[in-house]
């Protein structure tokens, strides 16, 4: 797999195309600090594996059914300790192989 190197002069920033870091504010002060920003599309794939364990706290949630912040907090404690190491394990070494799959869809959507 090639390598692919993004060079600023100054700093980058992805934008996601979120509401709060496209807004007109946002972008004139992105422009006075001299950050670039690159162009991020709005249902990119997301490479970052954290979302997975996300996924499973959010469905931990789901299942416990918390009816207050403090079981809620709980449940999201208890189902973050609860991962095991080898789930980030198996999601970190699974990048070469969506990076791939990301190149080959030129950037869009992937199993993954």
């Amino acid at each position: 797999m090639q390598y692919m190197h993004i060079q600023c002069a100054t700093s980058c920033s992805t934008a996601f195309n979120d509401p709060k870091h496209t807004s007109k504010r946002a972008k004139s002060w992105f422009q006075t600090n001299r950050i670039q920003v690159m162009e991020w599309p709005a249902k990119s794939p997301d490479l970052n594996p954290i979302e997975n364990l996300w996924a499973d706290i959010k469905n931990a949630v789901y299942e416990a059914k918390p009816r207050n912040a403090e079981e809620l907090w709980n449940v999201v404690q208890l189902s973050w300790a609860a991962i095991p190491v080898d789930r980030c394990q198996k999601l970190v070494d699974s990048m070469h192989h969506r990076c791939e799959a990301v190149i080959r869809n030129c950037g869009y959507a992937t199993k993954y």
